[in-house]
C-alpha cells in the first residue's frame, strides 16, 4: 500500500511516464486588480459593470473609489451634502445613488446623474414656481397625475394674465445647459379602457399672442424666446435658452419666467407640470 502511495505522489508531481505538465497560461484573472482598475477608469460606467461579472479580479478592481471618483461630476460633493445622508460612502455607493432620482427642497426639486456619462439634469416641479393667481381656484389648481415626475400639475382654467417666475441655486459642473418649461395644451384625465385621455375643451387664447420665455443666471447671461402654443393633447418641451458654466467652485443664481401679460383677451386650458435643465447635448431626446 505504501508502495502504491509513492507511486501516487510521483505521478501527480510530475505527470504519467515521468512528463512534466504543461504550466497553466495567465488568464484575465491573474491580472493585478491595480491594472485592471486603471483600465476601468477609461470606460462608461455600464461597461466596468458587465466587465465586472467576469471574476473576482474584475469585481475587486470595479470597486476602486478612485475609478468611480473619475465618473462622478467635479461638484459631486455639493450633491452629496444636498441630497444623501451618508458622506462616507464608497465612491461607487454615491454614483448608484446619485443616478437615482433624488429630492429636495421640501421635495419640490429632484436631481440625478445619467447613469451611462455621470452629468446632471434637474427637474423643478410647479408647485416652487411663482404663479400669479395660482391660490385662486377660478384660475388655476392642481391637479394629480402620473404623468407628472411629481405626480401633480398645476392647471389654469382661465386667466387674463399669465405669469410663472422661478429660481435656482445650484452648483454645477463646468459644461453647456438647456432650460425648458414642460406644458400641455389641455387637462390630462384619468384613463378610460386603459387609454391616455386629455380634455381639450377649456383651451383657448393662445393663438393670439406668443408666449415669452426667459432666463437669467448670476454671472450676466441671458436668454430670451417667444412661442405661440399650438400643440394640443400633448406635453411639449418649450426651450427657454442655454447657459454656459465654467467655473463650478459658486453656486450659480438662476432666474427663469414664462409670462404672457396681453390682457386684450383671456388664456385657458393649459397644464404646467416643471422646468428642466438637461445638458445642452441632450436635447435631441426632448424633442
Amino acid at each position: 500500500m505504501g508502495t502504491g502511495f509513492s507511486f501516487f505522489l510521483r505521478e501527480t508531481s510530475t505527470g504519467l511516464l515521468g512528463s512534466s505538465s504543461p504550466p497553466a497560461k495567465p488568464g484575465l484573472g491573474d491580472l493585478p486588480e491595480s491594472c485592471i482598475s486603471s483600465i476601468f477608469m477609461y470606460l462608461d460606467p455600464p461597461e466596468i459593470c458587465k466587465l465586472a461579472q467576469m471574476n473576482r479580479a474584475f469585481r475587486a478592481a470595479s470597486l476602486a473609489d478612485f475609478v468611480w471618483e473619475s465618473k462622478l461630476p467635479s461638484n459631486y460633493k455639493f450633491l452629496v451634502d444636498k441630497v444623501l445622508d451618508h458622506e462616507n460612502l464608497p465612491k461607487k455607493e454615491i454614483y448608484a445613488r446619485l443616478c437615482q432620482p433624488n429630492r429636495f427642497d421640501g421635495g419640490t426639486k429632484e436631481v440625478w446623474l445619467d447613469k451611462s456619462c455621470g452629468q446632471v439634469f434637474l427637474s423643478i416641479s410647479s408647485k416652487a414656481l411663482r404663479i400669479t393667481g395660482i391660490d385662486d381656484r377660478r384660475y388655476w389648481s392642481h391637479i394629480p397625475t402620473e404623468e407628472s415626475r411629481f405626480h401633480t400639475v398645476a392647471y389654469l382654467q382661465q386667466i387674463w394674465w399669465v405669469e410663472a417666475l422661478g429660481e435656482l441655486e445650484f452648483e454645477f459642473s463646468p459644461g453647456s445647459y438647456s432650460l425648458y418649461f414642460r406644458l400641455q395644451l389641455g387637462k390630462t384625465c384619468p384613463k378610460r379602457f386603459g387609454r391616455r385621455v386629455c380634455n381639450v375643451d377649456q383651451v383657448h387664447g393662445w393663438h393670439i399672442k406668443p408666449v415669452r420665455f426667459q432666463l437669467s443666471t448670476s454671472d450676466g447671461q441671458h436668454a430670451l424666446s417667444e412661442c405661440y402654443l399650438h400643440q394640443q393633447g400633448s406635453w411639449v418641451h418649450y426651450h427657454v435658452g442655454d447657459f454656459v458654466v465654467i467655473d463650478n467652485h459658486e453656486p450659480m443664481k438662476i432666474k427663469f419666467s414664462m409670462v404672457q401679460i396681453d390682457c386684450t383677451h383671456t388664456k385657458g386650458g393649459l397644464s404646467l407640470d416643471s422646468v428642466l435643465i438637461y445638458p445642452s447635448k441632450f436635447r435631441e431626446k426632448l424633442i
